[in-house]
């Protein structure tokens, strides 16, 4: 079964574990690294010939073009992840149209592919947000991937479905591609990529990732290119749950991605959708 691989392509200054410390106003004064970090997954990929999505932000795209057109010349999906990784509920609906239409054309235009596909900062799509939905397809987006089904500080709807499954608007349906979660003691457990990945053991990763697989049902996984880099300049003035969340395990990321993807087979997003759809199997 193929199984969706992505990458959210943002730098360790943009994540949402720092908002509160680094002001976007100041991203500029941070020396850059998502170029290298980028370049070190497609290099992973690369040695398994598998295709990915990636979740570009308009800030990188805009910086730096050249990483776009590799990326979409490599042959992977190119999607958008929003402008400048704001969460979607602090956005009024018309500055969230303003950015995801943006932020398509950009794509677009660097990529040389149409952009489907969104992933919101943070996965910051949530209960109180159901006009985004509306306005990403009003804005051609055809799939969105920002719907966590768990509790979390930051973002998640636990009572949201955990399988790809149809969104409708008064503006038109979206298919939406949940990441990856399974059922423990009455409760999601989030086991599709970012931090819990280098929380858990990789055996047990690759045991609820084989669960979901032999219940029938393709996963998404995602990774961001700071996590491959365990060189990257520390943050001393973030809060230790927020250090906790960014640093851990870093080293041992890109041997884990390796094992991943050997075990399981994968696509990027856009592709998954389309067998699943061509099968009939969402609901």
């Amino acid at each position: 079964m193929n199984n969706a691989f992505s990458v959210d392509v943002e730098d360790y200054f943009q994540v949402g574990a720092f908002a509160k410390i680094i002001n976007p106003n100041a991203w500029d004064a941070w020396k850059p690294r998502v170029v290298g970090n980028t370049k070190r997954i497609l290099a992973i990929l690369a040695e398994g010939n598998i295709k990915a999505t990636f979740f570009i932000l308009g800030w990188i795209a805009k910086r730096f073009p050249d990483l776009v057109k590799e990326v979409a010349d490599a042959g992977h999906e190119v999607a958008s992840h929003g402008f400048g990784h704001q969460l979607v509920y602090t956005l009024t609906d018309e500055q969230f149209r303003d950015d995801v239409r943006s932020t398509r054309k950009l794509l677009q235009d660097l990529s040389g592919q149409p952009v489907t596909g969104y992933r919101a900062p943070s996965f910051s799509i949530v209960a109180s947000t159901p006009w985004a939905h509306r306005i990403l397809v009003e804005e051609g987006y055809r799939y969105d991937s920002s719907v966590f089904p768990i509790y979390h500080d930051l973002h998640g709807n636990p009572n949201a479905p955990r399988d790809i499954h149809r969104i409708g608007t008064g503006s038109g349906t979206l298919l939406e591609f949940p990441p990856a979660v399974i059922r423990r003691f009455g409760k999601n457990i989030p086991t599709g990529g970012g931090g819990y990945f280098r929380f858990f053991p990789y055996w047990i990763t690759r045991r609820m990732l084989r669960e979901i697989n032999m219940n029938g049902r393709p996963f998404v996984f995602y990774v961001h290119p700071w996590e491959v880099d365990p060189e990257q300049p520390r943050v001393p003035s973030a809060p230790w749950k927020s250090r906790f969340r960014h640093y851990l395990n870093l080293r041992k990321t890109a041997a884990r991605l390796r094992q991943l993807l050997g075990d399981f087979r994968f696509t990027c997003v856009n592709d998954v959708l389309q067998q699943w759809t061509t099968d009939e199997r969402v609901s």
